[in-house]
């Protein structure tokens, strides 16, 4: 069956404390289960979660360049107040303002402390259930072309599609949303933010890869070697992995 989105991987300079801030970001824990720091619900380490989307921060050796990400996470809000709390507090934890032309609007938009920029949205009911990441929200140049290539990809369910943006999210209904809008700028750059997929138990990951490049996935080397995941691209360039079952 399609595979699930089970977390946000952000490569670092520093995984553990960008970890860290990403912890107290959206009030949940960093664990070190071995060379990366994964974000996920105060407690003891669940993975996948079943029904939130963590964060895995990587290190590597390169910083961050001036291009902006195209994908980005949104973060949920439940008053004014709280937005405001929010920033703050993100603020005092090394975050930054970030202008990426988004003019006068009502949501904020930060840059965390390795400049990977993030927005904290003013409260919305649409993201009332989702928990503290409200989206993953990716730019792109077809959202109705990669709505099709995602919902096929993953087990997530095409909520709506236009032509300027196209939402997904689990058919289950919880954890956030996936959303493609579209955007003039081509992509030019590597992301340091993608997502990360897993195939299902009893399912094989290598028949999945192969049912991806017939979607219009394509191979990507970035020096992987033999890894036990899997590196692609989708039909617009962006980065994602599939990962192997633990």
């Amino acid at each position: 069956m399609p595979l699930r989105p089970v977390q946000v991987n952000i490569k670092a300079l520093d995984h553990a404390a960008l970890g860290r801030f990403w912890a107290e970001a959206l009030g949940w824990q960093a664990h070190a289960p071995g060379a990366t720091t994964y974000v996920g619900p105060a407690g003891d380490l669940v993975w996948p979660h079943p029904t939130l989307v963590g964060i895995d921060v990587v290190p590597v050796p390169d910083p961050k360049t001036a291009v902006k990400n195209r994908v980005h996470l949104d973060l949920a809000t439940t008053s004014a107040a709280h937005q405001a709390e929010l920033v703050a507090r993100l603020r005092t934890l090394g975050a930054t303002p970030a202008d990426v032309g988004q003019g006068d609007v009502p949501w904020v938009v930060l840059a965390d402390p390795e400049g990977n920029e993030f927005c904290v949205l003013e409260p919305r009911d649409v993201y009332r259930d989702t928990g503290p990441i409200a989206a993953v929200v990716v730019d792109c140049a077809d959202p109705r072309a990669m709505a099709a290539f995602w919902g096929e990809a993953t087990d997530w369910a095409v909520r709506s599609r236009t032509d300027d943006m196209a939402v997904l999210r689990s058919a289950a209904g919880v954890g956030p949303y996936l959303e493609l809008f579209r955007v003039p700028v081509p992509k030019t750059a590597p992301d340091r933010v993608h997502l990360d997929l897993l195939p299902y138990p009893g399912d094989d990951k290598e028949a999945e890869v192969t049912r991806l490049r017939a979607l219009g996935a394509a191979d990507l080397d970035i020096g992987q070697g033999d890894a036990p995941w899997t590196c692609l691209t989708d039909p617009e360039a962006h980065e994602f992995c599939v990962l192997s079952l633990p």
